[in-house]
């Protein structure tokens, strides 16, 4: 099993599938995009189903599935059917920004995908031009509608932006009055491609709990499972839910259970480490299954005790990769 030395057992890998997208979000990367890398570069299908196997045999049973955009890699949908002979994972959830995918919900239903997390960081279509550099709001609202209607878990990620959306916060809590649907804020983090932008105010959970309360009185607290990302809470006769993810001020690092690996291969035991092994590399070498077994052992084993530390280690001091290279 893989247990890192502060105890904690990793049983949750989110892996990226590629690092392209076809939004431009400001808070993920600048205007004119990222370097994308060659297609070379990236793990292949058969490279990834492999890693899941193997860390699926050492106790890892839930994946995340991101990018970039997961859904503009061609053969996505081939790639979660061949996922769906894995019987050792419980779970296998998407995050997507679902401009482009509401034709795939019913395939989506028929495969092993439990959940998707909707990246939607407005109800605005002006507004969410001006965030995502790209005019697809009518696109990627249908796509929320259609979840709704299926049988899939949704969770629906909203980016709070200083200056930006913090004024639709109470709108987005209303999204869950009659819909059985789970809003969550996350704090704005430096992965933009160029650091941590420079805002008037700075709104981490405190502050947006806080925003929260001033309108909603009623506020109910859940129980959190063990490894949340979020702290949730619902509205006292809501049909939904709302959850707060204390992404960069980091309180949540205690009961981690996750590890990270990118489009390339990059191994990542924390979202604020600069990576720690390429896997593309060692698999291409001809490592075999147990030679990739151990390694993953002993890489977990020295995960750092959270993400502070995994920055401070960093030989890089500067954060500033774009969420789309790493895996959001």
């Amino acid at each position: 099993m893989l247990t890192d030395k502060f105890g904690r057992h990793i049983s949750y890998l989110r892996l990226a599938v590629t690092d392209r997208c076809n939004l431009r979000c400001q808070y993920c990367m600048p205007a004119h995009g990222i370097d994308i890398v060659d297609r070379a570069e990236l793990l292949t299908y058969k490279e990834m189903y492999r890693i899941i196997r193997v860390l699926s045999e050492l106790g890892v049973n839930k994946v995340r599935l991101t990018g970039g955009e997961p859904f503009v890699r061609k053969n996505f949908i081939n790639f979660l059917e061949s996922l769906s002979f894995n019987d050792k994972l419980k779970q296998v959830n998407i995050t997507t920004n679902g401009a482009s995918i509401s034709k795939y919900i019913p395939k989506l239903e028929e495969l092993r995908v439990n959940a998707i997390n909707l990246s939607l960081d407005t109800l605005r279509s002006d507004r969410f031009k001006l965030i995502t550099r790209r005019d697809v709001f009518d696109e990627t609202f249908q796509t929320l509608e259609k979840l709704l209607l299926s049988s899939l878990t949704l969770k629906v990620n909203v980016v709070v932006q200083p200056g930006v959306n913090t004024d639709e916060i109470s709108d987005f809590i209303n999204l869950t009055k009659n819909k059985n649907l789970v809003v969550r804020f996350i704090e704005e983090m430096p992965f933009n491609g160029k650091g941590l932008r420079q805002t008037d105010e700075i709104w981490n959970y405190n502050k947006i709990y806080s925003e929260i309360e001033k309108e909603f009185k009623n506020i109910i607290p859940l129980k959190n499972k063990k490894s949340s990302t979020s702290k949730n809470f619902t509205i006292e006769n809501y049909k939904g839910s709302f959850g707060i993810i204390p992404a960069f001020t980091r309180s949540i690092c205690n009961d981690c259970n996750r590890i990270r690996i990118t489009a390339t291969g990059m191994f990542k035991n924390c979202l604020f480490d600069e990576g720690v092994f390429n896997l593309r590399d060692f698999i291409r070498k001809g490592a075999n299954d147990d030679e990739l077994k151990q390694l993953f052992i002993n890489t977990v084993h020295n995960k750092p005790e959270n993400g502070f530390i995994a920055e401070a280690n960093r030989k890089n001091k500067n954060v500033s990769e774009s969420m789309s290279t790493i895996g959001g």
